[in-house]
């Protein structure tokens, strides 16, 4: 394979189906790189002492997708070398132990995909609209990341 014949790409989807880690790794692998780091966000069955039953996710899908896009361009900036991301996010019932992200980023060396990985789930985190409510046993709270800027703007 030429190297013309591997360009760059960026893979974003947000879906309801259930997230495969062996889909999402598999985009990215290049012969080119020697790296593909992995962030896998799961449903755990408790939090602040509460079970969770499970997670829902909410999006607004055309400016999320947006975001998710502008998070792969500062990405490629920052750390050039990149050869491809992939962000998969869940959207609607997450069941505990199932993933509601992945993210994938090759590069010819591991440095910069593992800190292109961390960069990618802090600022989607931050950044992007989606809306995550924890069902427990009893009752159910919208949960607000703490690192979200347009939701602690108005505070």
């Amino acid at each position: 394979m030429e190297e013309s014949e591997d360009v760059p790409k960026d893979f974003v989807k947000l879906k309801c189906e259930k997230l495969s880690v062996d889909e999402v790794s598999e985009l990215v692998v290049s012969p080119y790189c020697g790296a593909v780091s992995l962030f896998i966000g799961t449903t755990r069955n408790n939090f602040e002492g509460k079970k969770v039953i499970h997670l829902e996710y909410e999006a607004y899908n055309s400016m999320a997708e947006t975001e998710i896009k502008k998070i792969c361009r500062d990405v490629r900036q920052k750390w050039p070398s990149v050869k491809h991301i992939a962000v998969y996010h869940r959207l609607g019932v997450v069941p505990i132990t199932e993933a509601s992200v992945i993210i994938a980023v090759s590069s010819p060396h591991r440095a910069e995909s593992l800190e292109a990985v961390m960069y990618c789930i802090n600022t989607l985190k931050a950044s992007v609209p989606i809306w995550k409510k924890e069902i427990y046993e009893d009752e159910y709270s919208w949960k607000e990341n703490k690192e979200c800027f347009w939701a602690n703007s108005e505070k």
